[in-house]
């Protein structure tokens, strides 16, 4: 009995059908970018400092400008001390000097006594984030931290059950489910009413936003053919890409977090027009043995195609007997329950939570001295389309292990070199800092559509969501890696990405290289072809 991969040779791999769904699901994609990190706009934090009770009719009667006023009453000293305390005087003392107010509260040792701010903050008011609306600065500045991590926390919970939803009752009805949750959490961040609901609500976003990417991805790499899995797996991604740019266009012509999480978030309800654009995975529908929908599809494929299905090709099956494994549900024993499988899960795992980690930290690294963040977020945007054009090039030609492993490497070696170069030396800290983030976004992109070809079809979603929720767990502990890692040697959170990176390249190089092979439909599919393999390099 022929397979899915046989028949898509004769209706066509990737032609109009494909195509058509492809473009719809790379909109998915790009909708994703702001879930993802939409939290550095969101949550911008503006020049801000205390406010002084009094210090407005002070500047009135002595006609101060704006730099006068701040340099007479903001405290001098590191940045902590210029924007969370003030002086403890009296603002309001009719004998202060227009010329040098302070000179009446200074002690015999020359030093003004501080206090906390007691009268809230004035901030920027160019940009209205979540910060500046909810005061989540100073000694509230770890809500921050919570705002950031929770939809991490919220990709890792959501992975197992998200899951288990797209493979148990079908990639399509996945994508419409978390899709529609996604948009409704959506809109409910940008109204609620308070810090802790816009955190609940960031919450409900992170436990399915995830699930909804990933399933679109699954979706698209199974219905088009093996020779093009790779390149829209990876322009796939790109198109994640996209929708990072056009957060940071819509975020510097929307200061107000409010609107511009809006302004990200409805469009996303137009995505529900899928129940009617795309078809369900047909090799799904072949794992759950309900061949005859399967041939549907494949009908409706030749036939946008303009080809023909040979007559025959009257049904199809999995290659091999093993109906047992065609038609069982998901479990997550089934990931370590076989040797191979076992091997695949750890290393993808590892793998998934280093290129987080790594990807994360260092935007964040570099972006602790950026003055413009919308130029920063454009710079590290930017760098993901090199990083797809190399991988559409090379993968099919020398293979996935290989470039996955230097692309980890090169990511090393780059924060190894940019660790240890001189301040003075700026010019080539950016270029190392930019290299590693160009090598661990190919490294990303490999891991996530390897493992789609590692993994066979009644398991793959699954498989994915639970190994990338490693992935979420390196996305949580980034920021605690950088920030609290910083204050102890500026360089070494550097040394920390260039242990994991190197690590993981030498993982990738125990996976099997999948260039070219067909998908896996069974667990016998994963350890027959491991050793297949043995028997060759004997």
């Amino acid at each position: 009995m022929p397979n899915l991969d046989d028949i898509l040779e004769h209706v066509g791999e990737f032609d109009l059908f494909q195509k058509r769904a492809f473009f719809l699901i790379c909109l998915l994609s790009a909708a994703f970018a702001p879930v993802y990190i939409g939290v550095v706009f969101l949550g911008f934090i503006p020049e801000h400092r205390c406010l002084n009770p009094g210090v407005a009719e002070l500047r009135r009667r002595c006609g101060w400008t704006l730099e006068e006023e701040l340099n007479y009453t903001v405290p001098k000293g590191e940045a902590f001390i210029q924007q969370c305390m003030r002086y403890n005087v009296d603002w309001n003392a009719t004998e202060l000097s227009c010329t040098n107010p302070l000179e009446n509260f200074s002690h015999l040792n020359g030093s003004i006594p501080l206090t906390t701010c007691q009268d809230g903050w004035l901030y920027d008011s160019s940009i209205q984030s979540i910060v500046s609306e909810f005061d989540l600065v100073c000694k509230d500045s770890w809500k921050l931290d919570v705002f950031q991590a929770c939809v991490n926390v919220g990709f890792c919970l959501g992975s197992v059950y998200v899951g288990y939803i797209a493979d148990r009752f079908g990639r399509k009805t996945s994508v419409l489910i978390t899709t529609l949750v996604t948009s409704i959490a959506g809109v409910l961040v940008a109204v609620a009413p308070n810090y802790i609901w816009t955190v609940i609500f960031r919450f409900m976003q992170g436990l399915v936003g995830k699930g909804s990417w990933t399933a679109g991805y699954i979706l698209i790499t199974e219905i088009v053919g093996a020779s093009y899995r790779r390149t829209v797996a990876i322009l796939y991604q790109a198109a994640f890409a996209i929708g990072l740019l056009i957060l940071d266009a819509l975020a510097y012509a929307i200061p107000h977090w409010r609107w511009l999480q809006l302004a990200v978030t409805l469009p996303t309800f137009l995505l529900l027009l899928y129940y009617w654009c795309l078809p369900e995975s047909p090799r799904w529908l072949i794992s759950r043995g309900q061949n005859a929908k399967a041939m549907e599809i494949v009908g409706d494929i030749a036939k946008k195609n303009r080809k023909t299905l040979p007559p025959y090709f009257e049904s199809i099956n999995l290659e091999g007997d093993n109906e047992k494994d065609a038609k069982q549900n998901p479990s997550v024993i089934d990931l370590v329950r076989t040797p191979q499988m076992r091997k695949y899960t750890l290393i993808l795992m590892y793998n998934w939570f280093t290129s987080a980690i790594t990807y994360q930290g260092l935007i964040m690294h570099v972006g602790v001295s950026g003055d413009n963040v919308y130029l920063d977020f454009l710079y590290s945007s930017i760098v993901e389309f090199p990083a797809a054009a190399i991988l559409v090039f090379t993968t099919e030609r020398v293979g996935r292990r290989y470039p996955w492993a230097v692309a980890n490497l090169m990511a090393g070696i780059a924060c190894l070199v940019a660790a240890f170069t001189p301040e003075d030396m700026h010019w080539l800290k950016i270029i190392a800092a930019s290299l590693g983030r160009l090598g661990i976004t190919m490294a990303f992109e490999m891991v996530c559509f390897v493992n789609t070809e590692l993994y066979p079809t009644f398991l793959r979603n699954l498989g994915v969501m639970v190994c990338s929720s490693l992935c979420d767990f390196g996305g949580i502990i980034s920021p605690f890696v950088v920030y609290r890692l910083t204050e102890i040697w500026p360089q070494l959170p550097l040394l920390v990405f260039t242990a994991v990176a190197i690590v993981a390249a030498g993982s990738v190089l125990l996976l099997p290289e999948t260039k070219g092979r067909n998908l896996p439909e069974t667990i016998d599919d994963v350890e027959n072809f491991h050793r297949y393999h043995a028997k060759q390099l004997k």
